[in-house]
């Protein structure tokens, strides 16, 4: 194996932005030089780049609901992707809230969770 194989890395996966569920292949070589292959549209090609330099994912919990007679827990979601790697932590301080009825979808039920610039939103309305 030459010296500059070894410093190439590839990653295979399926693009998730659309339905056609194309199989991209993502090179990284030496000095962040990244090149995406199988893509068969741009959007394949963001999705990989921001993939395998800063993935994000959206984060979904329930929360304690107050004062309702059917429902005890409320389902949320982050408005918007957070790092991978903090997902975790963001769950465990979704997990600390507790919300009163009533509550719409849409509600903020967290704000600026962890600093970084996402709310955490109601899924559901509970009226009681």
């Amino acid at each position: 194996m030459s010296a500059k194989s070894a410093q190439k890395k590839i990653t295979e996966f399926t693009c998730i932005v659309c339905p056609v569920g194309c199989t991209l292949n993502v090179t990284v070589e030496e000095g962040n030089n990244i090149k995406v292959l199988g893509n068969k549209c741009p959007k394949g090609a963001e999705y990989a780049l921001r993939e395998v330099t800063n993935p994000q994912r959206y984060a979904q919990s329930t929360v304690v609901l107050l004062g309702s007679k059917t429902e005890r827990r409320l389902p949320v979601k982050t408005d918007k992707p957070v790092p991978k790697d903090r997902i975790f932590d963001v769950v465990k301080e979704i997990r600390k809230v507790k919300v009163n009825v009533p509550v719409k979808v849409g509600d903020v039920v967290l704000e600026d969770v962890l600093g970084l610039g996402v709310n955490v939103v109601a899924t559901r309305t509970v009226e009681e």
